[in-house]
């Protein structure tokens, strides 16, 4: 399905720190995005934990928000730091949110990317591979190549939050490509 209006992405960033170094990768990907993409961060740090006694007439507000602003999307992007080996309890939570009621999930064969960074060496790649363990049980296209695990982190951004190394921000941008052709391809 190819059309000339740009593709709605949602950024998922699975830190809430406001000096996160998620939040800073979510930035450098959004502001390397091909043109063809146009991507907004959808926060998640409000969602009440899901409790399937709360999906009634009642539903809170902040779950049908969440919802019909991923349903809404052509793509996803998730951007996540590694907690214990898998992904933040926010993040998490935003799953199982999209995920219910049962038979109605708003990720059901939504193209996605990953992208982790973390200032250790191996760049949160725990959380990236558990992430895309739940995102095959939500039946999420995942692009697999290329890759982003970015270790070191805490080395790649300024004191602004601004990306300083020319190599990663080559490799990002070619990321973004990337995900822009595998979610054109991909998208229902």
């Amino acid at each position: 399905m190819t059309t000339d209006r740009a593709m709605n992405v949602r950024v998922l960033v699975g830190s809430l720190r406001k000096a996160s170094l998620n939040g800073m990768l979510a930035n450098a990907l959004i502001s390397l995005a091909p043109s063809s993409m146009k991507l907004e961060t959808v926060e998640i740090g409000q969602l009440p934990f899901f409790n399937q006694d709360l999906e009634t007439t009642d539903t809170p507000t902040q779950w049908t928000a969440f919802r019909q602003r991923i349903k809404a999307a052509d793509a996803v992007l998730f951007v996540t730091p590694e907690y214990n080996r898998s992904v933040p309890p926010a993040l998490k939570n935003a799953l199982d949110v999209g995920s219910r009621p049962y038979g109605s999930s708003v990720w059901d064969r939504k193209p996605a990317a990953i992208a982790s960074c973390s200032p250790s060496a191996i760049g949160a790649f725990g959380a990236n591979h558990h992430l895309r363990q739940s995102l095959v049980f939500l039946n999420v296209p995942t692009m697999q190549q290329p890759e982003a695990y970015l270790g070191h982190a805490d080395k790649l951004f300024d004191e602004q939050g601004k990306l300083v190394n020319d190599g990663t921000r080559k490799f990002l941008q070619d990321f973004m490509q990337a995900f822009a052709n595998w979610a054109e391809t991909n998208r229902s």
